[in-house]
């Protein structure tokens, strides 16, 4: 089967921060030409500055027929660009797009819309611009009403329309072009929670029938319930184009880490144990089940370890461990506060002298997971919560844990639900009954 999409080294530049010229009177440039006759004639503002930004770099990937393809990263990495140019509205700078079918794009809210006409005249002119004929939209019209749901005010001028009504029409005109190649960005975020749903199932149903599509989103959870690939990209650049639950994992690190560096830069700098004078450090933070293996099998107690080090005895400190799905969601969360566990001068932790270097235990007892990747991370806090030390927050070091699956009867399916972490992430007891 051939790609029914191909990028290859797509880039995009664009000019910012430009000034126009403007231009001497007669006198001035007379007058300019005398005081320096080698030097040539300006504006009076002087040169125009201009900055060039590449908004794509070398972006390569391709798409199979019926895929549904995820597009997410933090406002400015690009993703819009993308869908642009895939969409024939702006051309590269350098690179190729090949597009292998029709194409269907709603790249903003009542695109190809004029506003002192009514719904009607919108349906019809939305269609032509996105290439569908007459027939085909006095055939799907009563189709497209129905969908969006304006049938009271289809003869009312759309400017009279909500922003909800305008993007259920425009999504309606969109979706019902049956196009080979469907683009969407970050429309669906401006309906309600029902229409939304409407439109994933319409997405799923062109799926079924075939249809490519992609669209931009920042909603993770839509990502990973509708999308079979994922397209990640930051600074312009696509970082990762494969496994949506990866690409998602590695976004909201990057989100995490830009917002904990936000965070030391706010903090003061008299903060006790300030992350600039390395007075306190989180040397490792390491999972063992039973069997000194990070993979668990259920029902096995889950341990953490957090080694730790300072240069001189703080007055009063807490450790938290927090436990994360390999989606992004907080599993739970495990503070020495709650255990009334602390680590004060003069005091004991956990029935020994506290030491400059030593090590916390977090004991898990058969945490009820499902299957699946797990990450941890660490962190020590003062007394006032300011943040001392942490380890997997604003750095690369991960640690990792894997909770297996149970055995499954194949002549009952008992247990299927529990090994499947698609399903979710806890389990929880539950009881069939006729």
């Amino acid at each position: 089967m051939k790609p029914i999409i191909k990028v290859k080294n797509l880039s995009k530049q664009y000019r910012i921060g430009t000034r126009r010229a403007t231009y001497a009177t007669l006198k001035e440039t007379m007058a300019g030409a005398f005081r320096s006759p080698l030097k040539r004639t300006r504006g009076r503002n002087g040169d125009s500055s201009e900055e060039r930004i590449w908004a794509l770099k070398d972006v390569s990937f391709e798409v199979m027929p019926g895929e549904v393809v995820g597009v997410i990263g933090r406002n400015g990495a690009g993703k819009s660009t993308l869908l642009k140019i895939l969409s024939r509205i702006t051309e590269p700078t350098s690179g190729r797009v090949e597009l292998y079918g029709r194409v269907g794009s709603l790249l903003e809210v009542g695109t190809g819309f004029h506003p002192e006409l009514t719904g009607r005249e919108n349906v019809y002119l939305s269609g032509s611009i996105l290439g569908m004929s007459r027939r085909e939209i006095e055939r799907k019209f009563d189709e497209i009403i129905a969908f969006a749901e304006v049938e009271r005010f289809i003869d009312t001028p759309v400017k009279h329309f909500s922003s909800g009504m305008y993007v259920r029409l425009a999504f309606a005109v969109a979706a019902n072009l049956e196009p080979e190649i469907l683009i969407i960005d970050e429309v669906l975020a401006v309906g309600d929670a029902a229409f939304q749903n409407k439109c994933l199932s319409k997405i799923r149903d062109l799926t079924k029938r075939g249809i490519t599509s992609l669209f931009v989103t920042h909603n993770m959870h839509l990502v990973q319930i509708i999308a079979q690939q994922c397209l990640y990209f930051r600074g312009g650049a696509a970082r990762y184009f494969n496994d949506p639950r990866q690409a998602i994992e590695m976004y909201l690190r990057e989100v995490q880490i830009s917002s904990d560096t936000d965070l030391a830069a706010r903090l003061p700098e008299e903060s006790v144990g300030s992350r600039n004078n390395n007075d306190c450090e989180i040397v490792s933070v390491k999972v063992l089940s039973a069997s000194e293996s990070t993979e668990l099998n259920p029902g096995e107690d889950l341990v953490i370890t957090m080694q730790y080090r300072f240069v001189s005895y703080p007055p009063s400190v807490y450790f938290n461990i927090s436990i994360w799905s390999e989606n992004g969601l907080l599993v739970t969360s495990a503070d020495s506060r709650i255990s009334d566990v602390q680590l004060n001068r003069g005091k004991g932790l956990s029935g020994f002298s506290p030491q400059l270097e030593g090590v916390v235990t977090c004991r898990f007892p058969s945490p009820p997971l499902v299957s699946g990747s797990y990450s941890v991370r660490g962190i020590i806090l003062s007394d006032n919560d300011w943040p001392l030390a942490s380890f997997g927050w604003s750095d690369t070091r991960f640690s990792h844990f894997t909770i297996n699956p149970l055995a499954v009867n194949v002549s009952t399916n008992i247990n299927w639900f529990m090994s499947q972490s698609d399903y979710g992430v806890v389990k929880v007891p539950f009881e069939w009954k006729a």
